[in-house]
């Protein structure tokens, strides 16, 4: 599966998950490195790496961001293999 599919179906799946949530785009031209989507939902938000399989390539500066952005709120790497562990996780996050 390409990313863009993979992505593309996981937008839909966070709007229908968590009702009325804003998702954002981010522009990898803007700062290299930060995740993909930003969710914000209710008073909270995420950040979401997304990558089309669990061996897929890690560009610079995107450990860096999942790990900061995770330590302020919820960041991952999301794939087809740990997507369900990692809505799990975000359903949890958005809860607290």
């Amino acid at each position: 599966m390409k990313e863009s599919t993979f992505q593309s179906n996981l937008i839909k799946t966070l709007k229908s998950k968590f009702v009325g949530c804003i998702i954002m785009k981010t522009d990898p031209n803007y700062i290299q490195g930060i995740p993909d989507l930003l969710i914000l939902y209710k008073n909270k938000w995420a950040a979401l790496e997304c990558k089309k399989g669990i061996s897929a390539n890690v560009q610079p500066n995107q450990s860096y961001f999942v790990e900061l952005m995770n330590n302020m709120s919820f960041s991952k790497f999301i794939y087809p293999e740990n997507e369900k562990e990692v809505l799990d996780g975000l359903q949890q996050a958005f809860k607290s």
